[in-house]
């Protein structure tokens, strides 16, 4: 079951969500961090795939505070569009959209609560789990995370690069690795940047994209699922 809801930032800016409910009783929930392409077609699947492995699942639109109804397409069209809504993002006023996601999953369900994100929502992911309270994080190929290194997650958290990621070289990988190493990062060689965006011929890696679907619903069943 989907549903759209509205949802009030800590400084007062409201956005929409996107939320996505299992069928049965939640077993955690999750807030998904969208790509620099807004809550398109790909991210309410990703939602929905998400409530389908029994998280109450919600993606906030954080283009919102830019501007509203953001949904695009792996185009040209969409590529044109993305990289200047990209540019005026702010990391810490996403964190309180991604807050406020956090807020209302809790005021839905007694479960914990965890972030999972991707490309940008990857790096959303990482500044959460340093900066906020929550239960477990998954970030895919996150890329502002080499530059936040000397931040300390507060929560267990999983990294998914791919090894043949032309975006965030395999020298700032090692950087997060070097720092951090508490923290599991998975490599997917010959997978380059975005290899879970399964819309998009030019990214999607279907065996990186299932083999890190895997790890991430193990490492959330034992984080927030478990008893």
């Amino acid at each position: 079951m989907s549903e759209w809801v509205k949802l009030t930032a800590s400084d007062g800016v409201e956005l929409s969500a996107y939320v996505s409910r299992p069928a049965g009783e939640p077993k955690g929930a999750l807030v998904v961090v969208q790509e620099i392409f807004g809550i398109n077609d790909h991210i309410r699947a990703v939602t929905d795939e998400w409530a389908a492995e029994g998280y109450m699942s919600i993606a906030p639109a954080i283009f919102d505070r830019i501007e509203k109804d953001v949904f695009l397409n792996y185009d040209e069209a969409g590529w044109a569009k993305a990289g200047p809504l990209y540019q005026k993002l702010d990391v810490a006023k996403s964190l309180l959209d991604v807050e406020a996601a956090v807020a209302w999953l809790r005021t839905q369900a007694d479960v914990k609560v965890g972030v999972v994100g991707y490309c940008y929502g990857g790096s959303m992911a990482w500044v959460t789990s340093c900066r906020s309270k929550i239960d477990a994080a998954v970030g895919y190929y996150g890329g502002l995370i080499p530059s936040l290194v000397q931040e300390t997650p507060r929560n267990p958290i999983m990294l998914h690069f791919g090894g043949a990621d032309t975006h965030i070289p395999a020298e700032a990988i090692a950087k997060i690795q070097l720092a951090h190493p508490e923290v599991p990062v998975f490599l997917y060689p010959g997978a380059g940047h975005a290899f879970n965006r399964k819309p998009d011929p030019n990214s999607y890696v279907a065996d990186a994209a299932d083999l890190a679907k895997r790890r991430s619903v193990l490492f959330f069943d034992e984080h927030l699922a478990a008893k």
